[in-house]
Parts: structure tokens; C-alpha cells; sequence
């Protein structure tokens, strides 16, 4: 609010000493008087004006000022308090005129300019409340609030770096200033420079300990860097300041979530509720931990609550057929999919669930074409590489050309699918292979490729290139015609008579490899890892096992020291080189759906592979052996969805495996 003039009389003076000692009742009835008596007409009305507004009775406010313009229509001030009163009413276009009446009387008038803004920027036209800010900035450059709003509008405009530097000159100024570090983090987490976003967010707490919005968006910004338990813990510093704040217990719920702690998750979600029971994202997250719990059908529920009160929402759609399909129920779970898909055509997780669901049911035909779609998703898009040379696709006559095919997930898919690069050589074209340092010694027994690189090394020039999980497509793989050849890899003889010498001999007792967990970092781990605690059981049968992984897990740790019955080489396989010499050893491997499975069926070796209910999508439906690898038997769950009855059947199998000749 602009300030009166201090010239009126006494009665007027006292009446200003009342106001600004905040005695607005007593202010008002002195204005009043001085009104009444007609003293001083002009001044005492804008002073009465500006106390009613400050009590509350803004209509009576505007009376007043309307009563003080018809005296003095050229009054700066009382315009530009008027304003401010029709913009606390929300009536924001009249409030716009009252300021620009004022600004006819004095253009650089500079709260006027400043109040013009703000209500320009509530009626989003944000180019103009932004020239507002820049003409008072212009004779003003050092009005903070001025380059904090300014910044406010840039980033609702989408202009995050000139919004940021909005925000680092109003630092430069007041370093102190809580809220603009506040809002600087906000627009360094939209830039997703999230590390930058959490110092802001750090800087505004050591000023404001109890600053609860900082606390919730530094969550938000520690869940994008995947530091889920820091995370956790700045929305429970957040939820002791405003325990009823749902979004806080939703995306709280999502960072436990993402920590695999799925119960506790669920709770989190189930308090959000409670607060708001149709808020529409909290039901589809806690879906989605309903889903990993396997309570499908209440996962299902969740859902379809959330789309009763969002019917567009393509999120809860897609997961939805997500759990559809791990209830096997297909041809709903495309429908979901679809229906996602008529929302968001270009909605990348969805038509990748379709691609994995097509996929698993052998509709290789759509399948794969779909599966290109993975390069839009969360999950992959860092890892899409970004070459000039054209992406082959299986169209184009590589005949005489130099290609680059190279490994993009894990190193059981670039052992799958290193199949392909004999196939393209046959086709005449120069094959660079580009793999995980860790592969790269074993590949050089795979036919047909030219060169063999480790990711990150430099590249010789090559023509074009494609991805080794793109080749399915690009030879029109069908079910019928998988190129399921083996063995295409080896290991060398030299490794091979030195591990064969480490064994124990085979004349009386077989030799058995055990993989029983994979990466902890996979997506899906908790579904396709046991632990060793589960295989236990096996190791009193007469035979030699031998373990098969590099990396053991600390709850696995004591268990294996306790194991004599069980070879561990551990750091000894420093590369798949070696692992594959060791299986090369063996007479069997018994796997989860790991690198070492690929690996065994690579090498033509006998491998039992242990499948959860839904099995990834390579592994396809309900059959016990894969068209990928002739040696492989798939040993899968039941419905119980439990590891007990698929270790049961592999103990029997073992037995009957052993009896034979």
C-alpha cells in the first residue's frame, strides 16, 4: 500500500499513529470523524480506505476510494490502493485499470508497476505482467520483490534458464532471501539439474529449518537422483510440520516403492487416501504396489477407482493392462494398453507394456516393431546413443558396409543376441561388435564379427548402426525362425583344462553349477532372485556344485561359508571368459533367469533355468523348453506365485538327471 502523506491535522495524525500501531477499529473511527466534519476530505478517505481494506471490509473499501475519486480522479496513490483491493477480491481486470490510471498520473510509480504485474500474471498474460516487471526494473534495478516475481513468471512461461537468472540477481542482492532460493530450486528441478535444485532447496532450509515446501520439493528432487531413502527421509521431516498433506504420503509411499519396501509403501498411500479419497494418483500408485505384492485383484481395483474419477488417465491405464497381463489375462490387458494409447498416441511405457505383453504370447509380428518404442521410456531413454550414422533396419543392402552393432541392456541380452552377428556378416557387411568390458574376451569367440570393442572405448568409422535387441526385427523374427543354433559361444581350451583341473573328478560324482541371484539393481530382482538359503536343500545330493556367481549378496554371505559341499571361486571369474570356462566343466547349471543362463544355453550346455509365474517375455508361456536355446528346461512357478514347488521339481528332476547313464 502506498503511505499517506503526513500533513493532515491532529485528529488525522492520530488517526495514522492508530494504524500503524495496528489499532485499525480506533484508525477507522478517528477517519471517520475527520469525515463527517468534513476536514481534510481527501486524505482522511484514503486513509479510511485503507483501514477497511485491512479489516477485512473490502467492499466498503472500495466505496470509500470510489468516494475519493470523484474528489481527486487524479489521486496516484488511492488508484493504486484501490487496485490492490480489487486484486485481494480477485477482480482482477478492474484492478488492472485502477493501475493504469495510476501510472497516467505518475508513470514511474513504482509499487504500481510492480502490483500491475502481479495482477497480469494472475490473468496469465505473463509477456505482459514480464514488460511490467522489466519497466520497473529499468529505474529500479534493485527491487527484490520485483526480480522474484519476475522470476515466477518466467517460469510459468516455460523460460527456465531466464527465470533462473531472475533468481541468481535477486540472490546476488539479499543471499538470505528463503523463498527466492526456494523458487530457484523449483526451476533448477524443472531444468533437471537436480543436484543444483537440492543445494537451493538445502540453502533455504539452513535459513528456514521449519520451511515445509522446501523440505517436500528436496524429497521430489532426491527421488529423481534415485537417493530414495534421503528422500523418505525429507517427507517425514515434511509430514511431523503437516501430517495431513496427502501428496507428501503419496510420494512418500513412492520412494518406498522404489526402496522394494511395497507394505509399508501401501500404508503410506492408504493415510493419503484417507486424507483425499479421490485423489486419482495415490490410487494408481498404490496399484502399483499392490501389484508387486501380487495382490492383483485389489491391484486391478485400485485402478479402476482411479479411472472412475479420471477416465483419461492413460498412467493408470497402461498399469492397469500391466496387471491384467500378470494375471494372464492377455487380451484385457491389450485392451488396456489401447485404450491408453487413444489418450496418448505417443505415450512411450504403453506401447512398450504392449511390446512385452505381444511378446510373451509369441505375436513376434507386432512384438518386436513395438518394442522400438522402448527408446522413449524412463527405463531407457539415457541409454539411446546418439550417432550420426543411420540406424539399420534390416531394409537397407549392408552389402560392402562397415556396422556397428552394440549391446544397450544387460549382459544376458547381449549374450542372447550376439546370435544375430553371424547373420549380418552372411549378409556381406564388415561386423563391429561393441559390448560390456566384462564380454568382451568371450565374444572374440562369436563368428562373423570383424572387431570386438568394449563400450567406452573409441570407435572405428563404421556406415550405420543397430542396436543387438533391434536385430529380431530387422530379420522379420518369427517363433519358427529364431536363429537357435548353439553353441555360438566357447570358452577357451587352455581355461577350460585349467578349471577341469581345479573339479573334482567326474568319474563318480556330477559336476552342477548354481546361480541363484542376479543384478540387485534389475527392475524385476525381487521377482527372479532366490535366496541361497531356498537351494539348500539341493546341496545333499550326491554330486559336485559349484557356484556360479561373482557377487554374493550379504544375506547370502554366511549361508555360502557354512555351505563346504558348495566351490566358490568368486572374484576368480573376473570375466564371462572365465564363467563360461567353468560351465564349460560342468555336467549341468541350475539358474534363475540370469547372464549365466544365456551363457550356459549359449554354450550348448544342459541349463535348468527357474522362472517366476510371469516369466520375462523371452521365456514366453507355459512351455518347458525355449526355442532359444535347445538346451534349456524351464522349471516355472505355480500360482502360488512361490520358489518351494519349482525347487521341489528341480530336486526331482536332479535325481532323475543323475540316475541316468
Amino acid at each position: 500500500m502506498a503511505d499517506p502523506a503526513f500533513t493532515l491535522s491532529q485528529v488525522f495524525s492520530r488517526a495514522v499513529s492508530a494504524y500503524n500501531a495496528g489499532k485499525l477499529v480506533e484508525a477507522e473511527r478517528l477517519c471517520q470523524a475527520i469525515i463527517d466534519n468534513e476536514c481534510d476530505l481527501a486524505d482522511a478517505l484514503h486513509l479510511l480506505a485503507i483501514v477497511q481494506s485491512s479489516l477485512g471490509k473490502k467492499h466498503t473499501a472500495l466505496a470509500s476510494y470510489d468516494r475519493l475519486l470523484k474528489l481527486r480522479p487524479d489521486y496516484a496513490e488511492a488508484l493504486s490502493d484501490r487496485g490492490n483491493t480489487l486484486h485481494e477480491l480477485k477482480r482482477f481486470e478492474e484492478a488492472l485499470a485502477s493501475y493504469d490510471r495510476a501510472l497516467k498520473q505518475r508513470p514511474d510509480y513504482a509499487e504500481a508497476l510492480f502490483n500491475r504485474g502481479d495482477t497480469l500474471h494472475e490473468l496469465k498474460r505473463f509477456e505482459e505482467a514480464l514488460a511490467s516487471y522489466d519497466r520497473l526494473l529499468k529505474q529500479r534495478p534493485d527491487y527484490a520483490e520485483a526480480l522474484f516475481n519476475r522470476g515466477v513468471t518466467l517460469r510459468a512461461m516455460k523460460r527456465f534458464e531466464e527465470a533462473l537468472a531472475s533468481y541468481e540477481g535477486l540472490l546476488k542482492l539479499r543471499p538470505d532471501y528463503a523463498e527466492a532460493l526456494f523458487n530457484r530450486g523449483n526451476t533448477l528441478h524443472e531444468l533437471k539439474r537436480f543436484e543444483e535444485a537440492l543445494a537451493s532447496y538445502d540453502r533455504a532450509l539452513k535459513l528456514r529449518p521449519d520451511y515445509a515446501e522446501a523440505l517436500f520439493n528436496r524429497g521430489t528432487s532426491l527421488h529423481e537422483l534415485k537417493r530414495f531413502e534421503e528422500a523418505l527421509a525429507s517427507y517425514d521431516r515434511f509430514l511431523k510440520l503437516r501430517p495431513d498433506y496427502a501428496e507428501a504420503l503419496s510420494n512418500r509411499g513412492n520412494s518406498l516403492h522404489e526402496l522394494k519396501r511395497f507394505e509399508e509403501a501401501l500404508a503410506s498411500y492408504e493415510r493419503a487416501l484417507k486424507l483425499r479419497p479421490d485423489y486419482a494418483e495415490a490410487l494408481t500408485n498404490r496399484g502399483n504396489s499392490l501389484h508387486e505384492l501380487n495382490r492383483f485383484e485389489e491391484a486391478l481395483a485400485s485402478y479402476d477407482r482411479a479411472l472412475n474419477l479420471q477416465p483419461h488417465y492413460a498412467e493408470a491405464l497402461t498399469n492397469r493392462g500391466a496387471t491384467l497381463r500378470a494375471m494372464k489375462r492377455f487380451e484385457e490387458a491389450l485392451a488396456s494398453y489401447d485404450g491408453a494409447l487413444k489418450l496418448r498416441p505417443d505415450y512411450a511405457e504403453a506401447h512398450l507394456n504392449e511390446a512385452l505383453c505381444r511378446l510373451l504370447i509369441a505375436d513376434f509380428d507386432r512384438g518386436w516393431e513395438k518394442y522400438e518404442w522402448r527408446w522413449g521410456t524412463e527405463q531407457f531413454r539415457m541409454s539411446e546413443r546418439d550417432f550420426v550414422q543411420p540406424l539399420w533396419t534390416g531394409r537397407d543392402n549392408v552389402q560392402g558396409k562397415t556396422i556397428l552393432l552394440h549391446a544397450e541392456q544387460g549382459f544376458g541380452d547381449a549374450i542372447q543376441f550376439c546370435r544375430y552377428v553371424p547373420l549380418v556378416a552372411e549378409r556381406g557387411a564388415g561386423v563391429i561388435l561393441e559390448v560390456h568390458r566384462p564380454l568382451r574376451e568371450l565374444m572374440t569367440t562369436l563368428t562373423g564379427a570383424a572387431r570386438i570393442v568394449s563400450r567406452g572405448d573409441p570407435l572405428p568409422d563404421f556406415d550405420m548402426h543397430c542396436p543387438l535387441l533391434s536385430l529380431p526385427l530387422a530379420f522379420g523374427t518369427r517363433l519358427e525362425t529364431i536363429p537357435s543354433t548353439t553353441l555360438y559361444l566357447r570358452a577357451s581350451p587352455q581355461a577350460l583344462v585349467n578349471w577341469d583341473a581345479r573339479l573334482a573328478s567326474r568319474k563318480h560324482r556330477a559336476r552342477i553349477g548354481l546361480a541363484w541371484s542376479g543384478n540387485p539393481g534389475h527392475l524385476k530382482d525381487h521377482n527372479r532372485s532366490i535366496r541361497l538359503s531356498s537351494l539348500v536343500s539341493l546341496l545333499d545330493i550326491n554330486a559336485t556344485f559349484v557356484s556360479l556367481q561373482q557377487d554374493v549378496r550379504p544375506e547370502d554371505a554366511t549361508v555360502l561359508g557354512n555351505q563346504s559341499d558348495l566351490l566358490h571361486f568368486g572374484n576368480e571369474l573376473e570375466t564371462f571368459a572365465d564363467t563360461a570356462a567353468l560351465i564349460s566343466t560342468l555336467d549341468l547349471v541350475i539358474s534363475v533367469d540370469t547372464s549365466v543362463a544365456h551363457l550356459a544355453g549359449a554354450l550348448a550346455k544342459p541349463v535348468w533355468v527357474m522362472l517366476p509365474f510371469i516369466a520375462d517375455w523371452r521365456w514366453l508361456l507355459d512351455r518347458e523348453d525355449s526355442p532359444w536355446y535347445p538346451t534349456v528346461r524351464l522349471f516355472r512357478q505355480d500360482e502360488t506365485r512361490a520358489w518351494d514347488s519349482v525347487i521341489a521339481r528341480v530336486r526331482t528332476a536332479l535325481h532323475d538327471f543323475l540316475r541316468c547313464p
